[in-house]
């Protein structure tokens, strides 16, 4: 099941339609004229992360005859908060930076498909791991404004995220590596407010690195769960973020 449903993005789409309604109220009052005349601002930001791994399994069948298969069926909401500093390049282009944290977890959930039928102990045919994530994220990314509607201005975003799990694992079925690089895209919408300028933003992250963490010397006194890690080829990160910045 990925992340990227149409609910999240329907969500943010009908938040981004009722805050233009409110903003089109007052369009014949021009607030914070020269907001994006500044050379560098500054902002925070604070939001929710919706976490995803693209597990990769490859079929293994261990000396027993099992054959596990890992898999994200649901998702639940994180946290995230963020500072902001804001370089502006042109007309159109701005270059940000946002060092911040995310909290967050996934459940992953293992099937044995070659399980005993009569099998008594319900951990031969399935299990769980919730993998719980404390990231230091620095995203850099370039945004492209469109020009301003009155109070709104719509944007777009590309950049990169590097990120460093500050979560410390005990012996578990799959270990993931503590740091990635993720590639970013994303929009969102100022809107200018008569103190402050509001952007809500919605950005998807996808992870280049593969989290596998194959070398497991914390299993030796639990050999009966290595299986999974030969289960598993491959493991990416994939993110969805919904962002508020004040700026």
């Amino acid at each position: 099941m990925s992340i990227f449903s149409y609910r999240h993005i329907a969500i943010f789409i009908l938040m981004l339609v009722s805050l233009t309604a409110v903003a089109q109220d007052n369009d014949k009052i021009l607030n914070r004229q020269y907001a994006d005349m500044k050379r560098l601002h500054y902002g925070f930001s604070v939001g929710a992360n919706f976490q995803d791994l693209l597990i990769t399994n490859n079929g293994y069948i261990g000396d027993d005859g099992q054959q596990w298969w890992a898999d994200i069926p649901n998702h639940s909401p994180g946290f995230c908060v963020n500072v902001l500093a804001d370089l502006r390049l042109g007309e159109h282009f701005n270059l940000r930076l946002s060092p911040g944290m995310y909290f967050g977890n996934k459940v992953v959930k293992y099937f044995n498909s070659n399980a005993p039928a009569d099998a008594v102990d319900p951990t031969i045919k399935k299990q769980s791991q919730n993998v719980k994530a404390t990231y230091i994220v620095v995203p850099i990314d370039l945004k492209i404004s469109s020009k301003r509607y009155h109070n709104i201005r719509p944007y777009f975003t590309a950049g990169a995220m590097g990120l460093y799990d500050l979560s410390k694992e005990r012996p578990e079925q799959l270990r993931l590596k503590d740091f990635d690089v993720m590639l970013t895209v994303g929009m969102g919408c100022d809107f200018y407010l008569p103190f402050f300028k509001l952007c809500p933003e919605v950005k998807f992250c996808f992870g280049l690195k593969n989290l596998l963490e194959k070398n497991r010397p914390d299993l030796q006194d639990f050999p009966e769960m290595e299986v999974f890690t030969k289960s598993v080829s491959k493991i990416k990160n994939n993110m969805v973020v919904v962002t508020f910045y004040f700026e």
